[in-house]
């Protein structure tokens, strides 16, 4: 049975095509969501976990996607990018909370100012990315931005398939290390 037939299936109400899909998927997804927030293997777990009890309590609802990974890896994104806006927002001191504001919708200054933030994180993020070798560069576009599988990646690049991943991996790990260290460093500095 293929991917589209066990998705098919899982939508019917098939828990053995439920249960095939996710251990399909389990690492590819805990992998990513590891790349996305490496702080804690218990809260990716978490989020992988959510997202396929989501699919299960909306399978009559949903479509057949035409890449069931990219479909799960984007699910497991916006539960985890929710997740930890959610809990920035109650991290929040209680003296700081306004709590009209909690019941009223956003107004233009705050989404602008969100927008403002969310466009810092990019372009860190691309300041970071244009810090790569070229062909990591390369890769991880390949990879992330194109939506490309390592076979691919390595036909566009004329390496071998584990070449390609590698040089996809090695990207990750250093945008992660970039990221997380100076994180890690001023915690342990200030024991936060």
């Amino acid at each position: 049975m293929n991917e589209q037939q066990l998705w098919a299936a899982f939508q019917s109400g098939n828990e053995e095509a439920y249960t095939q899909l996710y251990q399909l998927h389990i690492r590819a997804m805990y992998r990513y969501g590891m790349s996305l927030v490496a702080v804690s293997e218990a809260f990716v777990l978490d989020c992988v976990h959510d997202v396929f009890t989501e699919l299960w309590a909306k399978r009559n609802r949903l479509t057949t996607p035409d890449n069931i990974r990219h479909y799960l890896l984007k699910a497991l994104k916006n539960r985890i990018m929710h997740l930890l806006e959610r809990k920035e927002r109650y991290n929040k001191s209680l003296d700081e909370t306004d709590y009209d504001a909690l019941w009223t919708e956003p107004n233009e200054l705050e989404i602008r100012e969100e927008l403002e933030a969310a466009n810092t994180r990019q372009q860190r993020l691309q300041r970071l990315i244009a810090q790569l070798p070229p062909r990591q560069q390369e890769a991880l576009k390949l990879r992330f931005v194109e939506n490309m599988n390592y076979n691919q990646i390595g036909e566009v690049l004329d390496v071998n398939q584990q070449s390609a991943k590698n040089l996809v991996f090695r990207a990750v790990e250093k945008l992660r290390d970039w990221i997380i260290l100076p994180f890690l460093t001023f915690s342990v500095f200030f024991r936060i």
